[in-house]
């Protein structure tokens, strides 16, 4: 399955929407996903499960690239 996680590069920062960035992962749960990132010391905002229609759409993203957990 592959999860898009929205984030802050810094954890300590106050989240400004401007300044979320996002990546993709492919991992088996959204526990997994947070145990893969938690030594990247990121202000995670939001996991969502990409599947379907909603999958192809973020395909198109030139910015589009999936790491393992």
């Amino acid at each position: 399955m592959i999860y898009k996680v929205l984030y802050q590069k810094d954890a300590f920062e106050v989240p400004v929407r401007e300044h979320t960035q996002s990546l993709y992962i492919e991992a088996t749960s959204e526990k997994e996903v947070r145990q893969s990132l938690k030594e990247k010391n990121l202000n995670i905002e939001f996991i969502q499960l990409l599947n379907g229609a909603h999958l192809e759409y973020e395909q198109q993203s030139p910015f589009f690239k999936v790491e393992n957990a």
